[in-house]
């Protein structure tokens, strides 16, 4: 049922007449059966109310996927109409990184008593050492329910101690090899051991060739590698080797996403992660940093075209070309410095040199330059027969798309360096700058050809 489901409106009109009815039995039978993506989907429709009318009704385990699968403003706004006591019973059901993310959204005072009402101490104790980690880390978002097994026994005795361990596990991906310190020395696959007779050591399955990643490491990082190497889970370890924890796919695409809209967020002036839910003063905070940034580029590109004054009262028509050279030098700069950002975030930048990269992008602009010098020359020449002016337009043309290229492309690299975000490149700031001393190649340009 779940995977034809299509939530439409007369659903959602029946679901509310049944809450408003308090049929309790037809909400079970509606909404229990559905996917908790589905379920999620309809709580962000319905009012506060009718929301926790229809979420104490699912079944506990339900209930608790559903809660993870809210989106994060919606999920804020629910769980402070939930109890400490209710968000404990879903917190139970769930694994320790969900459980941590999800009491981390909550006050300090909430937290304290959310863990006080979860009655399962060592996960109450695991799910605090989680949000101990710092949010950007391997530590935060990985699991501590895992399969683990010892290098001394044979596969007899993993499978018996394997379905002890599965209750806590959702999936199982690999099977981890500890040694008697618990430091991780390898790991294999469930398929190995289903093909392994009763008395096979686990010393001759397992692979020591094992990626795995320190809980202090980037996530961001952490997702690097496991694209790299096509894992559906890694191995998260201390800095003794001990094995503390996995970090699974779903885990890292839901990474990928948020860095995904972070970047395009910063990439189109947006100083800080919103959502269209935020206040308007969040937003508005959110906007305005590099607003102010437009905004002095405009004064500087005024003054600019103020220190010419005179060159545009002599020749007026300079004045028709200033949007396109401002536009051109805009656009280049921006798509140069997002295809470094790009290669940046998805660790495919080649090991050359900065200088091979800029020459490369010295290459690139030039050849764009030429081809719109060209076109723009013969295009001003049809239309005005101004030889002084298309020679100046195509000459600052090529000028200024060679400087936003390697512009674009140098600053991406020179922040990601100095380890600022490189998405701080693109945008506004490429854009401003290149406005400017785009406008200032125009007009020094035109003052040697005109006088």
């Amino acid at each position: 049922m779940s995977e034809q489901f299509k939530l439409d409106k007369e659903f959602v009109e029946e679901l509310k007449q049944f809450v408003s009815a308090g049929n309790e039995t037809a909400i079970y039978d509606c909404v229990n059966l559905l996917h908790p993506a589905d379920i999620a989907e309809i709580l962000d429709i319905v009012n506060l109310e009718e929301a926790k009318f229809i979420y104490r009704r699912l079944d506990e385990e339900i209930a608790s996927e559903v809660l993870v699968e809210l989106e994060e403003d919606v999920r804020e706004m629910f769980m402070k109409a939930l109890s400490a006591k209710e968000i404990a019973e879903s917190i139970d059901h769930m694994d320790s990184d969900d459980a941590a993310d999800i009491i981390s959204e909550l006050s300090v005072e909430k937290q304290e008593q959310v863990f006080s009402e979860i009655e399962d101490k060592d996960q109450a104790d695991s799910i605090a050492a989680l949000m101990a980690f710092e949010e950007d880390t391997a530590g935060a978002w990985m699991a501590t329910e895992f399969i683990v097994v010892k290098d001394t026994w044979n596969a007899g005795q993993c499978i018996s101690e394997m379905r002890k361990q599965a209750e806590d596990v959702s999936y199982v991906y690999t099977i981890y090899v500890t040694d008697k310190e618990e430091t991780l020395i390898g790991m294999f696959s469930l398929k190995s051991l289903l093909f392994a007779s009763d008395d096979t050591l686990v010393k001759d399955l397992y692979m020591t060739d094992v990626k795995s990643v320190k809980a202090t490491d980037n996530i961001e990082e952490v997702g690097s590698i496991m694209k790299k190497y096509d894992l559906v889970a890694i191995p998260v370890v201390d800095e003794e080797k001990k094995l503390l924890g996995r970090i699974t796919i779903d885990d890292i695409v839901d990474v990928l996403e948020d860095e995904a809209a972070k970047d395009y967020q910063m990439a189109s002036g947006i100083s800080e992660k919103v959502e269209s839910s935020d206040s308007i003063w969040t937003i508005s905070r959110a906007r305005l940093p590099w607003l102010l940034v437009g905004l002095l580029g405009g004064v500087l590109g005024a003054k600019v075209i103020g220190l010419f004054e005179h060159q545009l009262g002599t020749f007026p028509e300079m004045a028709f070309f200033i949007p396109l050279i401002a536009a051109m030098g805009g656009n280049v700069g921006v798509q140069s410095s997002a295809i470094i950002v790009q290669s940046l975030a998805n660790n495919t930048l080649d090991m050359g040199t900065t200088y091979s990269k800029l020459a490369k992008e010295f290459g690139v602009s030039l050849i764009n330059g030429l081809a719109c010098s060209v076109i723009i020359f013969f295009v001003i020449w049809g239309l005005m027969s101004d030889l002084r002016l298309g020679m100046t337009v195509s000459l600052s043309l090529i000028a200024v798309i060679l400087f936003a290229g390697l512009f674009g492309t140098l600053v991406p690299l020179v922040l990601s360096k100095r380890k600022i975000d490189p998405a701080l490149a693109t945008g506004p700031f490429i854009t401003t700058m290149n406005d400017v001393v785009g406008l200032l190649i125009y007009f020094l340009i035109g003052y040697v050809i005109y006088f």
